[in-house]
């Protein structure tokens, strides 16, 4: 199980995330980034799934 706190990237947001597998969480994170923080492309910036990599929790 993968756990992310979009806060720890982007300062200010509360919202919070959990799912089976990294490749879920970023499907996740991707439309939530399109939504909350306006992302436009369809994928996320290389630098930014880097970021979520590096505070992305894993909990059994």
């Amino acid at each position: 199980m993968k756990e992310y706190s979009c806060g720890d990237v982007v300062p200010g947001c509360g919202a919070r995330f959990t799912a089976d597998t990294e490749e879920e969480m970023l499907a996740i994170c991707t439309v939530h980034a399109q939504h909350a923080h306006g992302l436009t492309d369809d994928a996320m910036p290389d630098a930014l799934i880097a970021s979520i990599r590096a505070v992305m929790l894993t909990s059994v």
